[in-house]
């Protein structure tokens, strides 16, 4: 039975929704509580009171053993799977980072590469967590080929294996509220070795170093006492890190787009400009931008304009010529057509 689970009820207390202009006290509270509460003890009044501490700290703080009840996400435990679209582009999807993920990841992008000419990445992190950060380490390790700092959770710099068959692929990240933890880590190694780009939203800004202090009951609560370092030293934020594209759309939208990529667009997303992991600068608000095809990105590149600029243009989107189903989910959208930008402008600088 867990800390905070034995003798635990729900107890019919309303408290007004907490704005930027409220500022509870605890202890008033807690006395207020604890002297007009009816049935209950004040064992029972205290677990609830750390109880909901923990839960609103997220994964800064946790009872070892027992996952963060606040950043569940619902798909920990599933495998990598992956898809292709548009012919040359992989998209692999990460529920969850765990000693097993760096070889799911490997059958995964082998099966890909073996019947499709791939161009470019899509690493998607949306809803992904965990607390094994080696996994993290395992699979950046596959896109750097020398010998290079990745990360420092406390307990010294993990550094890349030197090899020579390295992912050398264009590669988008795919990030929001829900990457936490491992996936954070995994995120920050690959953005700040400038080996891809974040396109989402903030992360949730629970990667940490960790100290764990034993409680009386005997279990020991896993507390963030500094921030995880990647890339030479470079703190990953607890605020969470900065998306360099934005796109922000609702928790319940996104979710249905994380479970179906083609769900119609209930309404145009607001979409933000290219921002940096900085976390003095600020976006620029835009307008949905339209999505282009290989054909208009070839005709684009050959009358001298630039693709990835026109991506951010405000035209409306049209409908897909070749009949295919259109992709609804825009941080996946976004993410496929500047790896198609990218395709086309390398191929026309290589020929």
């Amino acid at each position: 039975m867990g800390l905070l689970a034995a003798g635990l009820v729900a107890w019919p207390v309303v408290l007004p929704a907490a704005t930027s202009e409220t500022s509870f006290q605890f202890q008033e509270v807690y006395d207020l509580l604890k002297a007009n509460l009816a049935g209950t003890t004040e064992s029972e009044l205290s677990q609830a009171a750390v109880l909901g501490l923990i839960d609103q700290l997220g994964g800064r703080v946790t009872i070892v053993g027992e996952a963060p009840r606040s950043s569940a996400t619902g798909t920990n435990g599933s495998p990598v799977s992956a898809s292709v679209f548009d012919t040359h582009f992989g998209y692999l999807r990460l529920p969850e980072l765990t000693p097993e993920t760096a070889r799911q990841f490997d059958t995964a992008l082998s099966g890909l590469r073996a019947t499709n000419k791939v161009k470019g990445l899509i690493l998607d992190l949306r809803f992904s967590g965990g607390q094994d950060y080696a996994a993290a380490v395992a699979l950046a390790d596959r896109f750097m080929a020398g010998d290079e700092s990745m990360v420092d959770w406390g307990e010294g710099w993990k550094k890349s294996s030197v090899k020579t068959n390295a992912i050398a692929l264009p590669l988008t990240i795919l990030v929001n509220r829900k990457t936490s933890g491992a996936a954070e880590v995994l995120a920050g190694i690959l953005r700040h070795r400038d080996l891809g780009l974040l396109i989402g939203t903030n992360t949730a800004g629970q990667a940490s170093m960790a100290r764990e202090f034993a409680l009386k009951t005997g279990q020991r609560l896993r507390v963030a006492v500094a921030p995880v370092k990647v890339a030479d030293g470079r703190e990953l934020p607890f605020t969470g890190m900065k998306a360099d594209i934005e796109i922000e759309v609702s928790p319940e939208d996104e979710r249905a787009w994380y479970d179906d990529v083609f769900k119609p667009v209930p309404k145009p997303p607001r979409t933000t400009g290219v921002a940096t992991n900085d976390s003095s600068a600020s976006g620029t608000n835009r307008a949905p931008r339209r999505r282009l095809n290989e054909a208009e990105l070839v005709r684009l590149t050959r009358e001298g304009q630039n693709p990835e600029r026109d991506l951010l243009t405000n035209t409306p989107a049209r409908p897909s010529e070749s009949g295919t189903p259109t992709i609804a989910d825009p941080t996946l959208a976004r993410a496929l057509d500047l790896l198609k930008g990218l395709a086309v402008v390398q191929q026309f600088r290589s020929s």
